[in-house]
């Protein structure tokens, strides 16, 4: 009888540890912990120090992507057909140490941009101005594993170096709460993509002076849009 007892309490704990992405599995948790999210600031900011810390997520925790992979599928997290493309690229890696990153969220308007939209170079390149970093790829999957009381109809694009799929698309990651449960979707990475500038952004805080930092690859037409913003 105990045997039996331990294997169905054994088979419970297994159906909720893989259930903790969907749905039904998320709104009993922010019930029961009865987490509420703020409002979104969009307060504008003239420096990374006018933002504080969102979350601290840990890196460098998995030993490759496959077994990130399967963290995600152990815990029932949906992944986008692209996104899931990306993961199993060759320039989709993780860290071979175990870090604690601090991870700012903030929107476009936030970072000065009063049009409907801008570009998603221009958000990176105002983003590295004001002293924060591009995150690495590995934060999209390990923050969706993380980030288990998301709140339905939040959307957080991840500020990301573009990573190609097969097809050559340039593809960044989304972690997203739909109302389906979890998921982590990909979404346009291409530096002219047109983003609005509600939207909300993850990026690093950075280590570095601001001034020292460089964006790889956004071009001098990025330059050129954001010294326009900034005059």
């Amino acid at each position: 009888m105990a045997s039996m007892v331990g294997a169905a309490c054994a088979v419970q704990f297994a159906a909720s540890a893989s259930a903790q992405c969907a749905a039904r599995y998320v709104l009993q948790n922010q019930l029961e912990l009865k987490t509420h999210s703020a409002p979104a600031s969009q307060e504008p900011i003239t420096s990374a120090r006018d933002v504080v810390t969102w979350k601290t997520i840990t890196i460098g925790n998995f030993a490759d992507s496959l077994t990130l992979r399967d963290e995600l599928d152990s815990k029932g997290c949906s992944v986008g057909g692209q996104a899931a493309e990306i993961l199993a690229r060759p320039a989709f890696t993780v860290s071979s140490h175990k870090t604690h990153v601090e991870l700012v969220n903030l929107s476009p308007a936030q970072l000065g941009f009063t049009s409907d939209t801008v570009t998603l170079a221009s958000v990176y390149t105002r983003a590295r101005q004001l002293g924060f970093e591009l995150a690495a790829a590995e934060i999209g999957p390990q923050l969706r594993i993380q980030y288990l009381d998301q709140p339905i109809g939040e959307f957080l694009i991840i500020g990301m170096e573009p990573i190609k799929t097969w097809s050559g698309e340039p593809i960044i990651l989304d972690v997203a709460n739909g109302g389906a449960g979890l998921i982590l979707i990909a979404r346009d990475g291409r530096a002219e993509a047109e983003i609005p500038v509600t939207s909300r952004f993850i990026f690093a805080r950075s280590h570095q002076p601001a001034a020292s930092t460089q964006l790889v690859g956004t071009g001098s037409r990025t330059s050129a849009a954001v010294s326009g913003l900034t005059r």
